[in-house]
Order: structure tokens, then sequence, then C-alpha cells
């Protein structure tokens, strides 16, 4: 059996659109060709991978799993692609993922810091949640990645670049943190400050709001009002300036946040070096 990366790049889009038209016009084919595609493919697995109704299209649960491996394949695929172009070039390259929120509080300013010293070094920078963004570290598809809740996994390596301390703030002067929390926005600071924050407030009602991400919730906060747990050192300047105001009796909570690489990476060099532009501790 023979099977192509155009293959699993046409059942991903088919599984992504619900409708072969409409993956036929996102991958630049025929709506046939789409049919024919994952009808060999069905065939040369001897199953049914798509549960075809007339006004939706969802995978099987053979169709499910073999949708894992499709998307792990193309990664791969695409990082083979990236690492012999660029070996042609004499660049070397680092893929580095992060949990969403610490690109704002950490990695942006780290990566600049990184590129503006190392112009001929390729960066491949990814944010997800931590599951997934663990998953791609395990698989090989990142060099390096950034988290709050340190792995306890023995072949991987450790290193923390960050205290972050997180204050709540309100778009409100002189609150308190019963009245603060009446509108709430709950940032993804990770699951341990989800469980500090718990044991802080734990009879605090359900949160207004859930946004997975510092700045957008900042940005929320100063459109529409509200509080919230930010980093410090991003609000610093708001609180100076009167736009937002400390919640006076809520506690200071402190997150860690830590790189994780393989021991045995063939660019360990490359990321102990990227490694030195973090100046911890920060506070």
């Amino acid at each position: 059996m023979t099977l192509d990366i155009e293959t699993f790049r046409t059942l991903l889009e088919v599984n992504r659109t619900r409708h072969f038209g409409k993956a036929a016009e996102a991958l630049f084919i025929t709506q046939s060709a789409v049919s024919a595609r994952i009808k060999k493919l069905e065939e040369n697995l001897g199953v049914t991978l798509l549960d075809r109704q007339r006004r939706d299209i969802h995978p099987t649960p053979e169709g499910r799993r073999l949708l894992r491996h499709a998307e792990h394949i193309i990664a791969l695929w695409r990082k083979a692609q990236q690492d012999v172009a660029l070996a042609k070039q004499a660049h070397a390259q680092l893929a580095v993922g992060g949990v969403v929120s610490l690109w704002d509080v950490r990695l942006q300013e780290w990566s600049h810091r990184v590129h503006n010293a190392h112009p001929g070094l390729a960066l491949i920078l990814e944010a997800f949640g931590h599951d997934r963004i663990m998953r791609r570290l395990i698989d090989g598809l990142l060099d390096m990645v950034f988290v709050y809740e340190a792995p306890q996994l023995e072949e991987f390596m450790l290193h923390q670049i960050a205290n972050i301390s997180l204050v709540m703030v309100s778009t409100v002067p002189n609150q308190s943190a019963e009245q603060a929390l009446t509108d709430y926005i709950m940032v993804d600071w990770g699951q341990i400050h989800a469980l500090q924050h718990a044991r802080h407030f734990p009879d605090a009602p359900a949160p207004a709001q859930r946004i997975s991400q510092g700045s957008i919730a900042l940005n929320f906060m100063l459109a529409c009002g509200g509080s919230a747990y930010l980093a410090e050192q991003t609000v610093v300047p708001l609180l100076d300036g009167g736009q937002l105001h400390r919640v006076r009796d809520a506690p200071l909570i402190e997150r860690s946040a830590f790189a994780v690489y393989p021991r045995r990476s063939g660019r360990l060099d490359l990321i102990k070096q990227v490694l030195e532009y973090f100046d911890y501790p920060i506070k």
C-alpha cells in the first residue's frame, strides 16, 4: 500500500470543512479528486473513515484515530522539508512552542532578543495549550517548549526561566476581592493557578468571562470593565496611570515558568545558548 502526504491532507481538510466541495476548493482540486482520494484510502485500510450523511460529514471512530496520525505525519513532513531547506542554506533552525499566556509575559521579548543576536537562526514559534504543546515536544515536532507545569519525565531537562507575580486588578478603584469577583475574568494561567485560585476564593461565583490569554483579558477589561489576575509587569504602567487599580485584599499569586527540552537533543548546545537570553529572575 502506498500513500502520499496529499491523501492525508485531503482527509484533514474534509474533516475541517465537513464538506467535499469546500475541501476541494481549499485544496484547489476537483470534488471528484477529493472523493477518489478518500475512497482509495478507505479501500487500502479496509475501513470506513467518514460517515457521509446528506448534510453532514463526520469521522467514524476509525477515522478519528487516523486523523491523529495524519496530523502527526503532515507535521513531521513539514518539519523535514524545513530542515532540508535550511540545511542547504547553512542555517540553523529551532522549533519552539509555548503556552499561550506565556508569550505576552516572557516569550515575545525573548524571541526578539534571540533573533537579533542570531540573525542566521530560523525560528519556528508556536502557541498552544499545555497538553498539545507537550504532545508536540514528545512527538519530536518541537525542540523546546515553555510551560507553567513542569513535567516529571526522565527524558526531559527543565530550566526555570521566570517567576511571574500575578496581581488582581480592576477597572474600579478601591474594590475588595468580594466586590471584584462579581465582574471577574478568569485568565488561564495553568492548572496550578486554577487550584490556588480556588483555595483563595472558595465561595467565589462562577466567573463572568474566561479568557485564555492575558493580553486579550486586559484589552477586554479596558474596553468593558471588570477585574482579573494579570502579570504584574504588564499592568504597572496602567496602575501608575490610574486606568487599573489593585484589588485591595486580593493575595499575590506567584507562578514559575519552565523551559522543557530533551536530554539527548541534537540541538542541545543551541538550546542552552538561547536560554541565556532570559534575564531570570524577574518580578
